[in-house]
């Protein structure tokens, strides 16, 4: 055969070869879902499906703005799942969120799905997590919650959007009446079981088993997940739980979001109508989106609408919930970062010293104000600092995350797994946080996600050390595991025991040099917190 046709016909088989791939591939993104047919995407190796934009609920907009997610509308022939879908309507709370989609919209409600390349007979574990950003912020297109390296390692990662602020928590006596609850407010966690409900019923097509689920978050997702834990809409629709930083178990005045009685965020929501001139619940439905998103964001808006105990959604508290041992009986992987407050302490221009936090812990906790030096030390400036830095994260988060450990502990019997983020990330040079030098900072709160989700190198020019590597390769093997098998624990990994009186409650550790178990050496803390706490209810009138 001449050489040029030798030549030729490789070139047609290479052709040949190349068209059968991409058709093999474009069939294998196709998934049909209950509400029609989808084509996603590859990444570059062709090792992961990536779905984005995928709509599970209705577009929560003009009648339904203010309404219980309703069912997605079917489609005909083959939905693009190639974009980001919108963020849900937000202003520009955290100067370090950025997203990867349009402009937020009220038409939000999408999802994206990471899923290993295989069969749809795979049955694998899945993976359904919530942003955190305090309940006003945060999507799920921003590059740090990529979840591409997660999915190569076995799993699938659903990450839903959840509505925000006025929009996902805004509550009225009309609202009230017209539902069939009698209830209003948390339409952003309503949101959440919505995605849920769709996991569950759809993930088998792209591989998932829908047996084999497991919730997560950070910060405001953290809290997300305490509450879907406890909600009887939601807790029997999943099998594990992971929660960072955060649980609705509030300690008192200066500790955990508060969940508002649904008679006060009602009033709220007319107070806020009044504001902006709507006298009814039907011109409140009229306003401009953006109009009532600006006006939201005005004074307090920050924390004037957030989640509430509706009757519906919570019936009752989360911390009665769990105390009556009525919450979700899931395996628990949950903890928070070593410096949670710090930013807070370093904020403030008038430092802490021996004196004044001495007197501060007379002034809060009276004649337990002795106990609580003990534990929270203050002999010197230093320690002082220490200390005030220490108190703050707990008031911040620790403690109520703490708490929500201790309750599932006791109340379910389920495995709980502790750990403590304490890797201080690497920065850029001139580097801020809040205008603080970012190293400065520390294990900071929301620091250990891009370690979680293997993204560091989201973070552009900043010069990222092996221990940080190290580290991100063990935690994601943990959640991975975790989420795979409701055990962290897997080859080549230090042993994570479970957090129980037989071993010391056992905390891992998790820093590049040297994350190791250990028992929980703060656990005297959170014991004279939560004493001092139970002991002012009870005498309260």
């Amino acid at each position: 055969m001449p050489r040029s046709s030798r030549v030729l016909r490789l070139v047609v088989t290479a052709l040949l070869a190349g068209l059968m791939s991409a058709h093999i591939a474009m069939a294998a993104d196709e998934v049909a879902t209950e509400s029609g047919e989808l084509l996603g995407t590859t990444n570059r190796d062709h090792t992961v499906r990536i779905f984005k934009g995928v709509p599970f609920a209705a577009p929560p907009r003009g009648d339904l703005r203010w309404k219980a997610p309703q069912p997605t509308p079917k489609w005909t022939g083959v939905r693009r799942a190639n974009k980001y879908g919108p963020a849900c309507l937000q202003t520009d709370v955290f100067g370090d969120i950025y997203f990867r989609d349009n402009q937020p919209s009220e038409d939000c409600l999408n999802l994206v799905i990471w899923a290993p390349a295989k069969g749809a007979t795979e049955k694998l574990p899945v993976f359904v997590w919530f942003y955190g950003g305090g309940f006003v912020a945060g999507a799920n297109s921003e590059p740090r919650y990529d979840g591409e390296k997660l999915a190569a390692k076995g799993i699938i990662v659903v990450e839903p959007n959840y509505r925000l602020g006025v929009f996902g928590f805004f509550s009225h006596p009309e609202l009230t009446k017209e539902s069939v609850h009698n209830s209003s407010g948390n339409y952003g966690l309503l949101d959440q079981v919505a995605a849920l409900q769709w996991v569950v019923k759809n993930i088998a097509a792209f591989g998932g088993d829908p047996n084999n689920i497991t919730i997560g978050g950070e910060s405001a997702g953290s809290l997300s997940v305490s509450a879907l834990m406890a909600s009887p809409l939601s807790r029997n629709l999943f099998q594990k739980a992971l929660g960072e930083s955060g649980a609705f178990f509030p300690s008192g005045s200066e500790s955990g979001m508060q969940l508002n009685p649904l008679s006060r965020s009602e009033q709220v929501g007319l107070e806020f109508a009044r504001s902006v001139g709507a006298t009814s619940l039907a011109e409140m439905r009229a306003k401009p989106a953006n109009d009532l998103l600006q006006a939201a964001a005005k004074g307090n808006g920050a924390s004037r609408f957030g989640p509430n105990l509706d009757g519906f959604f919570l019936p009752s508290s989360v911390r009665a919930i769990y105390e009556q041992g009525r919450q979700s009986h899931a395996p628990l992987l949950v903890g928070w970062n070593a410096d949670e407050g710090t930013t807070l302490v370093l904020l403030n221009p008038k430092k802490p010293t021996a004196k004044s936090f001495s007197e501060r812990a007379q002034a809060r906790f009276g004649e337990d104000a002795p106990q609580f030096l003990k534990v929270y030390p203050a002999a010197t400036n230093r320690e002082a600092l220490a200390s005030a830095e220490a108190l703050a994260g707990d008031d911040f988060i620790a403690f109520s995350t703490w708490k929500w450990i201790d309750t599932h502990r006791k109340t379910s019997g389920s495995p709980v797994y502790h750990y403590r983020f304490e890797q201080v990330p690497a920065s850029k040079p001139g580097a801020t946080i809040d205008s603080l030098p970012a190293r400065e900072t520390g294990a900071r709160h929301a620091a250990e996600i891009e370690y979680v989700f293997e993204t560091l190198k989201s973070q552009q020019g900043v010069p990222w050390t092996d221990d940080d590597f190290k580290v991100s390769e063990t935690m994601a093997s943990y959640w991975v595991n975790f989420i795979k098998t409701g055990d962290p624990n897997g080859m080549g990994l230090p042993e994570w025991p479970k957090s129980d009186s037989a071993n010391g409650y056992q905390v891992m550790h998790l820093s590049g040099k040297t994350s190791h178990a250990a028992p929980d050496s703060l656990r005297p803390r959170y014991e004279f917190l939560d004493a001092h706490t139970a002991k002012s209810r009870s005498s309260t009138p």
